[in-house]
């Protein structure tokens, strides 16, 4: 389903569907056709051009909260665990800060002080998230600094960031990339969760949410105008975490196999 998805997303503009852009009052609020097969919204827009152009911003916005928050929890875990004493206290005391934020409630207030834009929303996003990849990063640290490959590096003369960087990260991989692929999904649900009360994106970028948000005001009379934008949000988190738990599955040692 992911594949469907990033393939109609960057395939888009040679698939000869109608511009997702264009207006056209004589068609606006138009039921599933054959003509238009998601319906048309309130300024006689296709919704399925803009569903289909839509996965090209919130597949993005996935791939960009994940990548910003690993990219910020990450070498803060590893350093952590690694180093240790003071520093780990101190960077562990950092993420707790932004832990004890409730979920949704930090973007809020950061797109609220930056400023509404699907931008600000990811950088929002990643920013509430990045925590739980320090953690993780943490522990996977904690686990295995003491080993005797890392004693063995030390012993040959290896810096800190040589064994961080070509000892540590790579036995770190499995945890964070199992929570990457699980998190994916809720990237882009969190981000149209901001475009739905106007904090995300703004028109006329074509995001799912924003599209939901636009739809919700003759949504009891024309039913298709926001079902179709959720539907397509529902998909792509169900693959994410369909993606996630097979990922889990094949990279975690303790996994058994089926019908064992």
């Amino acid at each position: 389903m992911l594949v469907l998805l990033f393939a109609a997303g960057l395939l888009a503009p040679w698939l000869g569907l109608q511009s997702p852009t264009e207006i056209n009052f004589a068609d606006k609020l138009q039921p599933p056709s054959a003509a238009h097969w998601f319906g048309t919204g309130v300024l006689g827009h296709d919704l399925f051009a803009q569903v289909i152009y839509g996965a090209r911003t919130s597949l993005l916005i996935g791939v960009g909260v994940v990548t910003i928050s690993t990219f910020i929890g990450v070498p803060m875990g590893l350093v952590a665990g690694y180093a240790g004493g003071w520093l780990d206290s101190l960077l562990m005391r950092v993420s707790d800060v932004f832990l004890a934020f409730p979920p949704m409630l930090l973007p809020i207030l950061m797109v609220a002080l930056l400023g509404p834009g699907l931008e600000n929303a990811m950088a929002a996003v990643a920013v509430s998230w990045f925590p739980w990849y320090a953690r993780i990063a943490r522990a996977a640290a904690l686990g295995v600094k003491n080993e005797n490959f890392i004693t063995s590096a030390r012993a040959f003369g290896a810096g800190h960031a040589r064994i961080l960087a070509r000892h540590v990260l790579p036995n770190c991989l499995t945890p964070i990339i199992v929570q990457a692929s699980l998190d994916f999904g809720y990237a882009i649900l969190a981000t149209a969760s901001l475009s739905f009360i106007g904090l995300g994106a703004q028109p006329p970028t074509l995001e799912w949410g924003l599209m939901i948000a636009s739809g919700r005001s003759v949504f009891l009379e024309y039913w298709w105008t926001a079902t179709f934008p959720g539907l397509a949000i529902f998909v792509t988190v169900l693959a994410a975490n369909l993606l996630g738990d097979g990922v889990k599955d094949a990279l975690d040692p303790k996994f058994t196999g089926r019908g064992s």
